[in-house]
């Protein structure tokens, strides 16, 4: 039979599948002109051409075949039904199914019904996994007509899955809250309109007012969709004569089809209602940057970007962490659980099956490459997000103790600073003098070098030797995970102990979710960071995380598979001054602090990890250090102690009535009450020997505070030497009391150690030995029990407890030191934080804060190390406005003075000498806003050349990493002949507004080598820094403005290394790095090139192989 000629057919599922991939490729988002979407907005034809001609080319060449295999299989069928019909003994004639297959190939392939299943199976798997600028990890299978959800199971015992956990979080690096943006006059005339009376410049500022969020941190069903939507009571303010605040509220509405173009339409029509005449005409003037495809195709300024702003929360939470094998493996998994049907193919003959394979290689065939195209959007975009951050501003914020005297005269003159220490220290009561020896009588004031040039603070830091040293502290103003990547290489296993306080996700403290995703986006941010938080903790580490119910589940679960379950130390309980009378069951009064340790094998062998001071101790040394110079009788050391401890009492009863607590049933809670007891005191000398309180002055004696202590042998099964008088382990014995020789009555259970010294162990504790160093403390008569002394400084610290009470107050904290309250939301009291770093630090330890917050922790450590004369360092990492106006404050002013009231220091100059870097990054928006696609004419030729095969394979695979090379965020090398001068467009505090700033490109080399810096120089036209990697190796780096002539910078160069007695070819550094090509002679191969380990370095992210 010959075959009916066959034409490609219309499906009516072919432009729903072109409307669906125009959404996959962000092509319906062509007006929007921020991050990614700017960028395809360059290719948005080419992509729209080769997505439809693509389609149409395979649709064309896989039918055609498919129609003849169809063909095939219903001629198949007729024979079979034609002989089925001869051996039942009627004509085929009679058949009704010969009749109606003979109908059936008459006609020809069913063509348009293939295409039509081929079209809505694409249309099907390519809408399971895409939402809102997002692809989602939602395996999904059918089975037995239902669709179920599919998890990724590889024979754990137990598995916690989330829908996001294969993708990064990223609305964490946006600006979201405030929008701002300009109207200039300017380039309202560059775009041909004119507007009577228009300002040189107005500001507009879109002000998201706190709205409804889940109530009771109820989950949003589905029903209902956070979305904007312009406040009703007040929806704009004129803040001044040129400026606008428009209010909207992010708030639960009930769900429908294009929700928030609607709300934006009606915002639209609100403002355009109620705005006065001038400020209407020029937010409702046309867009001078749109090109729409015809004369009626227009856009408004205030169109442009309300739209912007209201997509940004609605779109691009996460980038995949590898998109192409996780869609080639969903359609794999598609194909054989939903196309093909092996029942049917085992009972169908050989066309028919052959027919199933056509049709699922014109499914592979058409989805095979849109997958490879949204890879290469994807893997763009993660490469973004993964590369290492430039440093956009560092500065040093220093006591003036610090800082040479030879600059006290430029900061006496400086306004800046000045007018910062009377807003921090309130400086004008003390009516100071602009003189050098003001600065002198207050050397705890802070220098922040912000409010001097680039001179000045060369100049300081040329001064400091030892630079990286002599920091106390080093505090990011980055979203955590750029900070935490970048420090990877200075701070791996150099961290002892992680406290971070994450956001809870409760109703007040929500971080920004997409609808549907507010815990598994939550996990997903807190799994990333502990991974990069885990490779910076020493093998003896550990990490404190606060959290309360809400996602207590998902934290602990991240952490098992972030540090092993086996790591898990302790979940401790924090017992709060909470009471909620209007809870609908229980009032929560505790929150939890989960503790897990980088190897809890290594960790539990130092003796002091996991253990906490005793209360009070630190008091009591204080006070034995006042009174052991004037050596005192030790009835007056007792006395002191009883005044100290009554002194306690009182104080805490009154902070447990300022807390509204009953006296009564807190007293028992005395942080002190293990500390009573020492109220014993004597004398010993260096060697630890007992001094009578007549020689203690002569022998220079130390005061030793001590209490009795039971003797007695633990109540368990002892060995029968411990009962038999004649072993020398004998436990029963009673001693003599001195003066009578009368027995004096051993312990119930017998004593701790036996009574004799035991030759073959002259360190085993004996009653003889320890009676002989004055360690036995004997009653009035024979009738008391022997009791030991145990002092206080051997057992200074008690073992933690997993339930803890603290009723610290963090608010009152910061409200003391800045005069005013609500600040920030529910901030850690800095004793709170110490109790961890107490746990788990020596006195020169790095402790680290991803979730800074108010600043508790560096707080923490510079009261500790007031405390205990420790050195410990702090590492911050915190994003948003705060950072400036609350953590930096705060540390300045905890650093002048210890006690604060109302905003005022209580004692001047009482803090602790001091100093801290600042290192504000590049955020990934940034990053985004400064890519340009550029195609060289000679790429355009040679694309114009090509075969179709190629240019198909360059825009699927290539254009991005080709076009976008060169761009600024990108390291533009070019710029590295001025490496002082490089310049990005960085983001203002508030959303869509950008400055051109100078990137720090020393700083930011600096973080990629992991170095230890320990001094910088500056010369004219260069810049020296020297150091030492983390892993080794003396380095010395070389930056240097170079002109246009080769030969004229390397004999500058030599010059400069003569001057500085250098020699590359010599041992003195392993490393030497320098910008621009040289000419230096390098023996040992030890010189290179800063460009190429600078890019190297910055797209290295060979680390996060592992990172799943």
């Amino acid at each position: 039979m010959p075959y009916p000629t066959t034409t490609t057919p219309a499906s009516p599922s072919f432009e729903k599948l072109k409307l669906k991939l125009r959404e996959l490729f962000e092509l319906d988002k062509a007006d929007l002109d921020f991050g990614i979407y700017r960028i395809l907005r360059q290719r948005h034809t080419e992509i729209t051409e080769f997505l439809d001609k693509h389609l149409e080319k395979t649709v064309r060449e896989v039918l055609t075949s498919h129609g003849r295999l169809q063909q095939a299989g219903i001629e198949e069928d007729l024979r079979k039904a034609e002989a089925t019909a001869q051996a039942a003994g009627i004509t085929p004639e009679q058949s009704p199914r010969v009749m109606e297959l003979r109908e059936k190939y008459g006609k020809g392939a069913d063509l348009d019904a293939t295409a039509d299943e081929v079209y809505s199976h694409l249309l099907t798997f390519f809408s399971r996994y895409y939402q809102e600028g997002d692809f989602l990890g939602l395996q999904r299978s059918t089975v037995h007509g239902r669709e179920k959800y599919m998890i990724p199971y590889n024979g754990e015992e137990v598995k916690l899955v989330w829908a996001n956990m294969d993708q990064y979080y990223i609305k964490s690096s946006e600006l979201l809250r405030d929008y701002t943006f300009h109207i200039r006059r300017t380039d309202l005339v560059a775009g041909g309109l004119l507007l009577d009376d228009v300002p040189d410049e107005v500001v507009i500022q879109f002000k998201l007012i706190e709205g409804d969020t889940e109530k009771d941190n109820r989950k949003l069903d589905g029903k209902t969709t956070r979305t904007f939507a312009l406040d009703a009571e007040t929806p704009y303010e004129e803040t001044d004569l040129n400026r606008l605040c428009i209010r909207f509220r992010y708030r639960e509405h009930p769900s429908e089809r294009n929700l928030q173009d609607n709300l934006n339409a009606d915002t639209e029509k609100t403002l355009a209602d109620s705005l006065p005449a001038r400020w209407k005409s020029l937010l409702f003037a046309a867009d001078p940057t749109y090109k729409g495809k015809d004369k009626k195709d227009t856009r408004t300024i205030f169109q442009k970007h309300l739209r912007g702003y209201t997509t940004k929360f609605l779109f691009d939470y996460f980038i995949h962490k590898d998109l192409g094998s996780f869609l080639r493996r969903e359609l794999d998994f598609y194909v054989k659980n939903e196309v093909m049907h092996l029942d049917d193919i085992e009972d169908t003959a050989a066309p028919k099956a052959e027919e199933y394979l056509s049709k699922i290689r014109a499914i592979r065939r058409c989805a095979l490459p849109v997958i490879r195209m949204l890879t290469q959007l994807e893997d763009f975009q993660k490469k973004l997000w993964l590369k290492k951050k430039f440093v956009v501003e560092t500065r040093y914020c220093l006591t003036l103790d610090r800082v040479p005297e030879a600059l006290y005269t430029q900061i006496c003159a400086n306004e800046d600073q000045w007018k910062e220490w009377e807003d921090l220290y309130s400086i004008s009561k003390l009516k100071p003098k602009r003189s050098p020896d003001f600065l002198k009588a207050n050397v705890f004031m802070m220098l922040d070098t912000r409010h001097f040039g680039r001179d000045f603070s060369l100049k300081l830091l040329a001064s400091i030797e030892n630079l990286d040293a002599s920091l106390d502290g080093v505090c990011f103003h980055s979203e955590n995970f750029q900070a935490l990547h970048l420090l990877q290489e200075r701070y791996r296993e150099q961290v002892k102990c992680v406290y971070i306080d994450p956001p809870y996700n409760t109703t007040s403290s929500a971080i920004l979710y997409k609808n549907n995703y507010k815990h598994s986006s939550w996990g997903t941010l807190l799994r990333d960071r502990l991974d990069l938080l885990r490779r910076c903790i020493k093998r003896d580490g550990a990490i404190f995380v606060s959290i309360d119910k809400h996602e207590r589940t998902i934290l602990e679960q991240a952490m098992d598979q972030v540090f092993g379950d086996h790591n898990h130390v302790e979940e401790l309980i924090w017992s709060m001054n909470t009471n909620n009378s209007q809870a609908p069951n229980y009032s929560t009064n505790h929150e939890y602090v989960l503790v897990y340790a980088k190897e809890r094998v290594t960790a539990e062998q130092d003796k002091a990890m996991f253990r906490e001071p005793k209360p009070g101790f630190d008091r009591v040394m204080e006070l034995v250090a006042r009174l052991n110079p004037s050596y005192p009788s030790v009835a007056v050391i007792e006395g002191e102690l009883q005044s100290l401890y009554e002194k306690h009492k009182i104080e805490f009863q009154d902070e447990i009535e300022a807390l509204g607590l009953e006296w009564e049933d807190e007293k028992g809670n005395d942080p002190w009450k293990g500390l009573f007891n020492y109220n014993c005191a004597e004398y010993r000398d260096a060697n630890g020997s007992y001094v009578s309180e007549r020689e203690a002055k002569e022998k220079r004696a130390n005061i030793w505070v001590w209490r009795e202590s039971d003797p007695s042998m633990p109540a368990t099964k002892q060995s029968a030497t411990t009962r038999d008088p004649s072993h020398p382990n004998w436990r029963f014995y009673r001693p003599k009391f001195r003066g009578t020789d009368a027995p004096c009555p051993h312990p119930k259970s017998g004593w701790k150690f036996a009574y004799e010294d035991d030759e073959d162990s002259p360190d085993r504790r004996s009653f003889v030995s320890l009676d002989r160093d004055h360690r036995i403390v004997w009653g009035d008569n024979e009738n008391k029990i022997p009791q030991l002394k145990r002092m206080l400084h051997e057992v200074e610290t008690n073992v933690g407890k997993s339930v803890f009470s603290d009723y610290s107050d963090g608010e009152k904290q910061t409200s003391a030191l800045f005069g005013k309250s609500g600040l920030f939301l529910a901030p850690k009291h800095a004793n709170f934080v110490s109790r961890f770093i107490l746990h788990s630090t020596k006195k020169d330890s790095v402790v680290l804060d991803c979730f800074a917050g108010s600043g508790s922790t560096a707080h923490a450590v510079i009261v500790t190390n007031q405390q205990d004369r420790g050195q410990r360092k702090y590492v911050l990492a915190e994003m948003g406005q705060h950072f400036e106006t609350l953590i930096v404050p705060r540390l300045k002013k905890v650093v002048y003075a210890t006690d604060w009231k109302e905003g005022k220091p209580k004692a001047r100059n009482t803090g602790i000498t001091h100093a801290f870097k600042i290192v504000r990054l590049e955020g990934y928006e940034d990053t985004l806003n400064n890519l340009n696609l550029r195609r060289t004419p000679e790429q355009n030729t040679a694309l114009a050349k090509a075969a179709e095969p190629t240019r198909d394979q360059y825009l699927l695979s290539y254009f991005l990493d080709v076009e976008s090379a060169g761009s600024k965020s990108l390291l533009d090398l070019t710029k590295f002949r001025d490496p002082f001068t490089y310049k990005l467009n960085i983001a203002t505090s508030s959303a869509g507004e950008t400055k051109e700033t100078t990137i720090d490109l020393v700083e930011t080399f600096n973080w990629l080598l992991g170095l230890k810096v320990k001094h910088i120089d500056a010369t004219k036209g260069f810049l020296t820094v020297t150091g030492e990697k983390r892993a080794g190796g003396r380095t010395l780096i070389i930056w240097r403005t170079l002109s246009s002539d080769p030969v004229v910078d390397n004999i500058a160069l030599d010059k400069f290394l003569t001057k500085l007695a250098v020699n590359p070819a010599d041992t003195e550094f392993e490393f030497v790095y320098v910008n621009g090509a040289h000419t230096l002679n390098d023996p040992h191969n030890k010189v290179h090139l800063i460009e190429e380990s600078f890019q190297r370095l910055m797209f290295d992210n060979t680390s996060f192989e592992n990172l799943t």
